[in-house]
């Protein structure tokens, strides 16, 4: 995992801290007495930036603290129990090989100054300690509890005051903090055994209330006048310190304002019992300015443009602006061809030049923040609409129509789940750390693919779809020249349904082998710190009307991970199919990364017999490399999905598709961003999403409800319009095609 510019994010009542890279890894800046010169009597670990930054400090030393840990030493010993010590005055972590030996030479000290602690993903209680030297010592604690006693050592005292890095006596204290009890004047009420608990006033709630709105108001005075530098210069609004100082600031506040919440929460269940019967109870909310002040949900959407100074004016898109209408397209399946589009990506690589884009959008969020609303910088985007890419999950129509033939259910459930895993690799362009086009409501996409029945695999371990990249094209030639009764054709078509949340429904089947599947997807993307996940809420159905079975699935979650840096994706999450009628289902596992060690895009699975619990088939491997399948008879077999057929879809020329949908409503854009230009790309994309917001404003104000074209909603999903089995209600008795 590529390292981070850390991102400084301050906690309330602990000392400040850094996220940096994901996160899960944390720089604490405890105080520093100043920058030029750390001095091994500084308080633990620390930091600085500059002259003018500021630190909590604190007015006493932490408690040293000293007992056992596990020490990764090497491959060969292993994790090793080591005697540790933690040396604040020092400002040392010294280990010993026991207790017995602390009064000798350490075999290892750490110097704690500009430390980064890095608490694992994969457990509660492994986590790693990088010294600024380089040095680093991978630990393991007992249980959770230790590894936070040893991440957060206690405090001898509590009051802290803030300190000035730059003046001339680092060590004063400009005002005594108070007491917590103090301050608040917490009272106590008796009861009947002699015990207190303290209750909060509801005027001291009040003053703290005032207190934030102070502080609200002066975090969004700095913020304007950040912005209101100029956007290049000596000093500029671009300026990574001025960006880290905002997002810290805002992380500032947001912190305060979940303890405020807590503070109330627990006033109102103190005061509960005693209330009579019906009082209300509303919340003290800070005074914020709403159109001040940056609120997730909010109808306002902000983008990284507004970077740019606001009294500068932008030039009107080229794209076009007829209003966006709800009409159906008129799909002629004769128009379509092969698709000759080059949609191959080149990754993001290093992000150097686009970093304070990125650092600007960073300052505006918080952890777990939902980016549904939230407009990601332009150079991010995959050349092709998100509807496209669901219909690149078909990109092997060979598995896909292979899954009918199965000659029993276990068979068909295997099948499934190899084309399931297949399907990531084209779908998802490998591991590019790029994201599809977000569709407008009412967006469209169509597509087929037509294969020669002799190229569908007849049995589970049939190599007859393992055809090299290379032979892809052959593979096209060869359908020119045969009849139409020789293929078999698979048709697709994809809508966006809703806006928000932003949810896609998607419909593909094959007449002729009596199978369709049918999807829905809500998108749901969420901030978590030095990376994005995409959580894939909803289900599929793969109907096999022949056999009279029904499969349901879902798909794993995606994570876009250092993206201040090298971006790179990953999936996780644990996926499940079932086939009700057979009792056969399937469980995958998509592996992230672990914090350290482990490998990429590591998968698992097994599928089993619900009634016997036996397992009959399992998975590992890559789910963007190799699969090994391992059957129950002891076979085994390799797939290498690099060198797997991709059949191209067919799709009807940009000239005669209708104006919603994909390739042509985003057209201006991929062209841009085909020639590099990212700012033309960007008008054309702010265009089409003002066309969406107006139009929405516009339904809104006369009362219209958006009628979809292809799908209707079936309780909380949504179902294609003119299924196959609704056009075929006696296909029970019709015999399927396994020519």
């Amino acid at each position: 995992m590529q390292a981070a510019e850390p991102v400084s994010v301050p906690a309330a009542t602990t000392p400040a801290m850094k996220v940096s890279e994901s996160e899960g890894k944390l720089e604490i800046l405890l105080p520093a007495q100043n920058c030029a010169s750390k001095s091994s009597s500084s308080s633990g670990i620390s930091s600085c930036r500059g002259s003018s930054t500021k630190s909590w400090q604190y007015s006493d030393h932490m408690e040293n603290i000293s007992g056992y840990l596990m020490k990764y030493t090497n491959l060969v010993t292993g994790w090793q129990y080591r005697f540790f010590v933690l040396n604040n005055e020092a400002g040392l972590l010294e280990y010993f090989v026991n207790e017995q030996s602390r009064n000798q030479k350490p075999r290892g000290t750490l110097q704690l100054a500009g430390a980064v602690i890095s608490p694992s993903d994969e457990d509660s209680h492994t986590f790693t300690v990088n010294a600024a030297s380089g040095e680093q010592y991978k630990l393991r604690a007992a249980d959770a509890k230790e590894r936070q006693h040893w991440n957060n050592p206690p405090l001898k005292s509590r009051s802290f005051s803030l300190a000035s890095q730059g003046s001339g006596s680092p060590g004063v204290q400009r005002r005594p903090s108070q007491n917590a009890a103090s301050f608040f004047n917490v009272g106590h009420h008796k009861l009947p055994g002699g015990k207190k608990i303290p209750i909060l006033q509801p005027d001291h709630l009040a003053d703290v209330r005032e207190m934030m709105s102070r502080a609200e108001g002066q975090q969004r005075d700095l913020i304007r006048s950040i912005e209101c530098l100029p956007a290049s210069g000596h000093l500029s609004s671009l300026d990574q310190d001025l960006l880290m100082l905002k997002a810290t600031s805002m992380a500032t506040m947001n912190c305060l304002n979940d303890c405020f919440h807590i503070l109330q929460i627990q006033h109102a269940s103190q005061q509960k019992g005693s209330l009579p019967s019906g009082t209300t109870i509303s919340w003290l909310e800070p005074k914020i300015s709403l159109p001040n002040h940056f609120k997730n949900g909010a109808d306002e959407n902000f983008t990284t443009e507004q970077i740019k100074s606001s009294s500068v004016r932008e030039e009107q898109p080229v794209s076009g602006s007829s209003p966006l209408t709800t009409e159906p397209e008129e799909i002629n399946p004769d128009e379509e061809v092969e698709d000759t589009c080059d949609n191959k990506e080149d990754d993001l690589g290093a992000v150097e030049e686009q970093r304070s884009v990125i650092l600007h959008l960073l300052s505006q969020l918080k952890l777990g923040m939902d980016l549904t609303r939230v407009v990601l910088p332009t150079f991010i985007l995959e050349k092709r609409s998100l509807l496209e890419m669901y219909a690149d999950f078909m990109s092997h129509p060979d598995l896909f129509l292979a899954i009918a033939s199965g000659s029993s259910p276990e068979e068909r459930m295997i099948r499934f789940v190899e084309y399931y895993l297949t399907s990531f690799h084209e779908g998802r362009k490998g591991a590019i750390a790029k994201k599809p086009y977000n569709p407008i409501i009412g967006e469209t996409f169509h597509c087929s693919w037509k294969m020669a029945k002799n190229q569908v695999p007849s049995d589970t371990n049939s190599n007859s779809s393992s055809h090299s990249l290379s032979e892809q094209v052959t593979v096209s030639e060869e359908l020119r020249g045969q009849a139409e009764s020789d293929c078999y054709t698979v048709r697709f078509v994809a809508e966006q349904v809703s806006h928000h949340p932003p949810v896609s429904g998607f419909y593909a089947e094959c007449a002729e082998r009596k199978m369709c599947v049918n999807a829905h997807v809500w998108t749901k993307s969420k901030f978590l710190g030095m990376s994005i996940g995409v959580t894939m809420v909803g289900e599929g159905i793969l109907s096999l009307l022949e056999h009279g079975e029904e499969y349901t699935f879902s798909l794993p979650c995606a994570y876009a991970r250092s993206i201040l840096t090298v971006p790179w994706v990953e999936l996780g999450g644990k996926v499940n199919v079932n086939c009700a009628k057979t009792g056969y289902s399937a469980s995958i596992t998509f592996h992230t990364k672990p914090f350290y060690g482990g490998k990429l895009h590591r998968v698992t699975g097994e599928v089993k017999q619900n009634a016997t619990n036996t397992v009959v088939c399992r998975v590992q491997g890559e789910w963007n490399s190799v699969l090994e399948f391992t059957y129950s008879n002891g076979e085994t077999k390799c797939m290498d999905l690099t060198k797997l057929s991709v059949t191209r879809k067919l799709v009807r020329p940009l000239e005669k598709q209708g104006p919603f949908e994909s390739r042509k409503l985003w057209q201006h854009v991929t062209e841009s961003l085909r020639e590099g230009d990212i700012d033309k790309a960007t008008e054309h994309k702010k265009a089409l999403e003002e066309r969406q917001r107006n139009e929405e404003r516009h339904r809104a104000e006369t009362g219209t409800p958006w009628h979809t074209k292809h799908f209707h909603k079936d309780g909380d999903g949504w179902i294609y319009y003119n299924p196959l089995w609704k056009r075929m209600p006696a296909v029970q008795n019709q015999p399927v095609d396994t020519n």
